[in-house]
């Protein structure tokens, strides 16, 4: 039997018109401190984007989206780097008023992070079938 840890994960939200406030799913952010693992997944839907503000930049927000990725990676470059992944993870998902918003820190219990990532990404942002 395996054991099970306790885990982090946030939702990456876009909100392309922030005086509006509406916000599609984008990304998650997955952390967990007992398996020293910090990871994200990321997947911007261009159509949805379209459909919320025609004029948003989605290079651009995929660019920021898959910026915040890399600070959980672990050749991640700049001040991010310097930080243990616990202290990257609170800054990704400190509230902010920004086009890349992240969402409340949910917690769960996991034998294998990365694969709660991609089991997220599935759930909570991808288009469901």
């Amino acid at each position: 039997m395996s054991t099970r840890h306790v885990f982090e994960y946030a939702v990456l939200r876009v909100v392309p018109r922030v005086e509006r406030g509406e916000a599609m799913n984008a990304g998650v952010l997955v952390y967990c401190r007992p398996l020293s693992y910090l990871g994200s997944r990321i997947h911007l839907d261009a159509d949805r984007l379209r459909a919320l503000d025609p004029r948003a930049d989605a290079e651009a927000i995929t660019r920021a989206l898959h910026a915040a990725g890399r600070t959980c990676s672990a050749d991640a470059v700049g001040p991010a780097a310097e930080e243990e992944i616990g202290r990257r993870f609170r800054w990704l998902t400190a509230p902010r008023s920004t086009v890349i918003q992240p969402g409340p820190v949910h917690t769960g219990l996991t034998d294998d992070p990365d694969g709660d990532a991609d089991r997220l990404l599935r759930v909570l942002v991808l288009p469901v079938d």
